[in-house]
């Protein structure tokens, strides 16, 4: 008899981690979602039963409770939280750009340390962080996005490098491109413009997460591009 895995998706919301969360609990996995509300998830963890936790992964303390929280330790770790200032960069304060390297990185070291902890000593797990196209190139009116995104991808580099031998997979998945969501207004823009495929599908996203979750350790992968073929490389 197999034993069930556990995943965790921290920064959990209604697109791309609720996309993952359904595919991983379809794959019979035991699915817990963190976010700092929580209550936004009640009907994923009741559509999936899926069980949600309060955690703002930028607080180590709460990180570490979630952690501590969890009936097993986690074989497959997402990380997936992210924040952002879209203004022109002599605008931006000390203060949001300290926010945003924390949520987008430094939030990122918490969960991988104490994700990492657990698997080293079970010998086995995956760690999976989600990047984007300001992981690898700054664009304007975006300089805290690409510090947040750039420190994560440094960071997921050295762990790789690090805790492959010791059984530890470790991913960093840079999202070139828009996801599509039904919510967002630019969606049907693009949509009109460039034909259905002009947005990343976050179904598509999850499989490729599963994959490489999946993947044997003979052929693993620390860094995979996903992008919608409108955009450019």
């Amino acid at each position: 008899m197999s034993i069930q895995e556990t995943a965790l998706i921290v920064g959990a919301g209604s697109g791309l981690s609720a996309a993952c969360a359904r595919l991983f609990a379809r794959e019979g996995m035991a699915v817990h979602l963190a976010a700092r509300r929580p209550e936004k998830l009640a009907d994923l963890c009741t559509e999936i039963g899926a069980s949600a936790h309060a955690c703002d992964a930028g607080a180590p303390d709460q990180v570490a409770a979630l952690f501590e929280a969890l009936p097993a330790a986690p074989d497959l770790v997402l990380f997936n939280a992210s924040n952002r200032v879209r203004k022109p960069f002599v605008e931006v304060t000390a203060e949001e750009a300290a926010r945003a390297v924390q949520i987008s990185c430094l939030a990122g070291f918490h969960v991988a340390s104490e994700a990492a902890k657990r698997m080293v000593a079970r010998g086995s797990g995956s760690i999976l962080f989600t990047g984007a196209s300001a992981s690898i190139k700054g664009f304007p009116q975006s300089a805290t996005f690409a510090m947040g995104k750039f420190g994560l991808r440094g960071l997921a580099q050295s762990m790789a490098r690090e805790l492959a031998p010791q059984n530890i997979h470790v991913a960093h998945f840079v999202i070139d491109g828009a996801i599509s969501d039904p919510s967002d207004p630019k969606r049907a823009e693009l949509e009109a413009e460039w034909g259905p495929d002009s947005m990343l599908k976050p179904e598509a996203i999850a499989e490729s997460y599963l994959q490489t979750h999946r993947q044997h350790r003979s052929a693993w992968t620390w860094e995979i591009e996903l992008r919608p073929w409108v955009e450019r490389f």
